[in-house]
């Protein structure tokens, strides 16, 4: 029986497949970042309730309460607004001589989109930058890897590459379904149930960049530490999914493309853990799963129903779904 001959279609079938056991295997990068993940919104919680104290003690909640019955008697006072991001600060001493040196002042916000650097960007208040939307795309990773015509890896993916048609289909597609496509206030799906368990009523104009708020030292740092921790798992997020990309391009894809027939393709796939057969490569769409293989049909199928499910059924399917693959080796 002759030997089938690798074709671009064969290659790409692989090689999807490939992506998959990799981004399937345990790894230190995959548990640092699902650590990381897991752990953050305790961290978020127990912060915003630091927030809620340091914002209560500025404005008291019978001062606020007051500026509400006055706006809503008079309709030419607006000074209450609701916000989820601050400028809390604190004076710095001198070692030497203890004597106040400088005002240290960071903007801390909480939504779902908000920055990680400590700079404020109300002038931009619509552009959602690339460090902000990234914790987004880490923190619902699932949900987006879940959702058709999205990639929560996609910046990873295109790093050091100019901007192209190609990577804002995949960040339009993903902010859309993250909510953020609205703009300020009008937030959808994730980001508005998000946002919403992270508002306070405030005294004062609507950016938050007019309200300096005084806080100590312990708290100013408490709050740095948690706005830390935002960019400590975007850069989690990213090692995992780069190492796995690392993995493809330098070592599988090469490959891939030097061999000349299926069965050495093949053999390597399996050598690497991922059991793979002519049949299923030969009769699997261009993704790399084999329709026609009636168990995958069935997952297919029910895949494309129930969609209302919560996050941690999403969870638990990826978890499903990426066990099965791991039991195909």
């Amino acid at each position: 029986m002759s030997r089938i001959r690798l074709n671009q279609e064969y290659r790409n079938k692989i090689a999807n497949r490939l992506r998959v056991h990799l981004e399937s295997e345990d790894t230190q990068e995959k548990e640092k970042f699902f650590q990381e993940r897991e752990g953050f919104l305790a961290k978020q919680n127990a912060t915003w309730e630091l927030a809620k104290q340091c914002v209560e003690r500025q404005y008291p909640k019978d001062d606020v309460k007051m500026a509400h019955y006055l706006q809503d008697k008079y309709p030419n006072v607006n000074t209450i607004a609701k916000d989820s991001c601050f400028h809390f600060g604190y004076m710095k001493k001198d070692d030497a001589t203890d004597e106040d040196e400088k005002y240290e002042t960071k903007h801390f916000d909480f939504r779902l989109n908000g920055d990680i650097d400590g700079v404020d960007r109300q002038d931009d208040i619509d552009s959602y930058r690339p460090s902000s939307r990234d914790f987004a795309y880490a923190y619902f990773r699932d949900e987006l890897k879940a959702k058709e015509g999205c990639n929560p890896d996609i910046n990873i993916e295109m790093e050091n590459k100019p901007s192209n048609p190609h990577q804002t289909k995949f960040n339009d597609a993903n902010e859309k379904a993250l909510g953020f496509s609205g703009g300020k206030g009008n937030e959808i799906s994730h980001a508005r149930d998000w946002n919403a368990n992270y508002e306070l009523d405030l005294i004062g104009r609507e950016y938050c960049r007019d309200r300096q708020i005084p806080v100590s030292k312990n708290e100013y740092q408490t709050f740095v530490i948690w706005q830390q921790a935002k960019g400590q798992m975007i850069m989690a997020h990213y090692k995992w999914i780069k190492s796995v990309l690392d993995q493809m391009n330098k070592v599988i894809k090469p490959c891939l493309k030097a061999w000349k027939y299926l069965d050495e393709a093949l053999e390597f796939a399996t050598k690497a853990g991922l059991k793979l057969d002519e049949a299923e490569i030969i009769r699997t769409n261009s993704t790399g799963l084999a329709l026609y293989n009636p168990e995958n049909a069935v997952q297919m199928l029910n895949s494309m129903k129930n969609k209302s499910i919560s996050r941690e059924q999403k969870i638990a399917l990826r978890k499903a779904y990426n066990q099965q693959q791991s039991q195909q080796k």
